[in-house]
């Protein structure tokens, strides 16, 4: 079979599971909801209010339904592409409540990664080029500390340091509060400031968006870091890079012309599936920032036991993974000739 055949097959197979994978989401998170305790009429009404009120809500919410037919009429309705409505918000639709947090959260999640690239890509090229010395110890210790510390615990260090001690940063909000904010083109305050020609709020916008996404990057950069350190090393023993030292190439074109690229196929696989997490995710910067994004409105709804909530997001951000996913596989084929499908 041809390459490209063997790749037009293995896309053909990998759409056919994308809707099974999604149906596997929308079910575990179907029933891993009603399993959790807690009653969403209490988290509505309050603990104290009468019975009746309570018994009333439910029934007007579909929940004494039995469990099957609450499933099947959640299906129908994600056919429909019908997230359903919030339970907590005084009637907003689920997508409304989607398409007003998600652009925060991709904000975040863009410069975060960008954060996280520069500098673990960057330390790892210098820690794989430099084996035996300093450079090395510095990068393995970089690489342990940052994957090993917990987000929630450095991004408070971070907030008393830089935005409580020495009030460098802003925190809780993408914006001043009581400013006019960039014009809602695409939702991204950075973009739309570029786009409406005004750089004044882009720095603005950026100055907010600088301490969580800096604490965020650099603490997945140790992933990247490992990944590019351990690949790299590989890769300069390797014998197509003797051979061109052989053939008196410069070290510095052979490590980004040679090596670098060699070991680059696992950093894109862990770049796309770890933004996908951080667009799926990202739940414990946004709480710990108060970052109005779709990760801490979801903490919220699960605080609140807002089922449609909760399923909607989750679905959403599990169709994100799964064809994300997708894409990297299709990118690594096109990057390295050498992967069969």
């Amino acid at each position: 079979m041809s390459r490209s055949k063997a790749l037009q097959y293995y896309i053909f197979a990998r759409l056919l599971l994308a809707p099974l994978m999604l149906f596997t989401i929308t079910t575990l998170v179907f029933l891993l909801l009603r399993a959790t305790p807690g009653d969403p009429a209490d988290a509505i009404l309050g603990s104290r209010a009468p019975e009746s009120a309570k018994q009333a809500l439910r029934e007007q919410l579909g929940l004494t339904d039995s469990l099957w037919l609450q499933y099947v009429h959640y299906l129908t309705d994600l056919f429909k592409l019908d997230f359903g409505t919030s339970l907590t918000s005084r009637g907003q639709p689920v997508w409304e409540i989607i398409s007003q947090h998600f652009p925060a959260t991709v904000e975040l999640s863009f410069f975060a990664m960008i954060v996280a690239v520069v500098v673990g890509v960057g330390i790892g090229i210098l820690s794989a080029s430099r084996p035996g010395t300093i450079f090395d110890v510095g990068g393995r210790l970089f690489g342990i500390i940052t994957y090993s510390l917990p987000l929630f615990w450095m991004g408070m260090i971070m907030q008393l340091i830089f935005a409580v001690q020495l009030r460098w940063f802003p925190l809780g909000t993408r914006f001043p509060i009581g400013n006019e904010i960039p014009s809602q083109i695409t939702g991204l305050y950075t973009l739309d400031s570029i786009l409406s020609g005004n750089p004044g709020m882009f720095f603005t916008a950026l100055h907010y968006l600088t301490l969580p996404c800096v604490t965020l990057g650099v603490l997945l950069s140790g992933i990247f870091e490992r990944i590019v350190r351990v690949n790299l090393k590989q890769t300069w023993r390797s014998e197509y890079v003797e051979a061109a030292r052989a053939r008196g190439i410069p070290e510095g074109r052979i490590l980004i012309a040679h090596a670098f690229k060699n070991a680059l196929i696992p950093v894109i696989t862990v770049l796309g599936l770890t933004f996908a997490a951080l667009l799926g995710g990202a739940v414990l910067t946004e709480v710990t920032f108060s970052w109005p994004g779709l990760g801490n409105r979801l903490y919220q709804a699960i605080s609140l036991r807002d089922y449609p909530t909760v399923q909607g997001i989750m679905v959403f951000f599990g169709a994100i993974v799964v064809f994300t996913s997708i894409l990297i596989d299709l990118i690594n084929a096109w990057i390295d000739p050498r992967i069969r499908y």
